[in-house]
């Protein structure tokens, strides 16, 4: 393989985020002395690519290493913490590396055996297997009869299943409403869980006429059926209770209004 060389130096040292980074001892066979040394150097792996420099801070990396077709384990050394990249063409070299701790040795192996492009495409493989399984469960999620809500609906329309409260909890333009009844009439009656029948709000309790004398004979202007009955069945609604509290009020004013005439506060 064909690399050009300026490209892939700046592609080394741009400022393109590396996968991993680090010091490594490189092992070098030195064939005339026959003996084997290690030499300490920067490494920098970005994709598939391993490069090496002489220090952190040079600008040209002294070596590159193509991650592919290749396998990364660790192997017997005398040096501790050791691992090698081996290539599977037969004669190919192998990259001895050491790193300086245990830690940092796993880092690397796991970054290594990771950087190539058959680790990508084997994991590209999987979620698009992963994919296809999620969209087949999708699909035969809709294809399913979902569950019917009339069975809801029913449970709903029965008034014996329906919760009953005991007393009304919510005023909507003056009208106490029991469950969905609305405005619930002062003699109608709603079945209660116990199948008997409830009883409607309690009417509130007779109260003195102010214009009434100390005796109770009824003001004048007041009907006797208004004093009989001051909230009939009929007056649950505000609208009509304040209709029917309002002709009390309106003798009183009137009863009011003729003593200023005669002079009589």
């Amino acid at each position: 393989m064909k690399l050009n060389e300026r490209s892939v130096a700046h592609y080394a040292t741009c400022d393109s985020p590396a996968d991993h980074t680090g010091f490594l001892r490189k092992r070098v066979e030195r064939h005339h002395h026959h003996g084997t040394s290690y030499q300490r150097r920067w490494f920098v792996l970005k994709g598939n690519l391993l490069f090496y420099f002489e220090e952190r801070e040079s600008r040209e990396p002294m070596g590159l290493v193509v991650l592919e077709g290749c396998t990364v384990e660790l192997c017997e050394a005398a040096e501790e913490f050791a691992f090698a990249i081996r290539f599977d063409d037969a004669g190919a070299r192998a990259y001895v590396l050491v790193a300086d701790g245990q830690a940092a040795m796993e880092a690397w192996v796991k970054a290594l055996s990771r950087a190539s492009f058959d680790y990508m495409r084997l994991v590209v493989r999987e979620l698009e297997k992963q994919l296809e399984e999620a969209c087949k469960s999708l699909a035969a999620c809709r294809k399913s009869p979902r569950r019917s809500s009339s069975g809801r609906k029913r449970h709903l329309s029965n008034p014996a299943l329906q919760p009953l409260q005991e007393k009304p909890t919510t005023l909507e333009n003056g009208c106490s409403t029991w469950s969905s009844g609305g405005c619930v009439a002062g003699g109608a009656t709603s079945p209660d869980h116990d199948g008997g029948q409830t009883k409607p709000p309690p009417l509130p309790p007779r109260r003195r006429s102010a214009a009434s004398s100390a005796t109770g004979s009824p003001a004048p202007g007041l009907s006797p059926a208004m004093l009989e009955s001051p909230v009939p069945p009929e007056t649950i609604c505000f609208s009509k209770l304040h209709n029917w509290y309002g002709q009390e009020i309106a003798v009183l004013r009137r009863e009011w209004q003729e003593r200023q005439k005669r002079g009589h506060p």
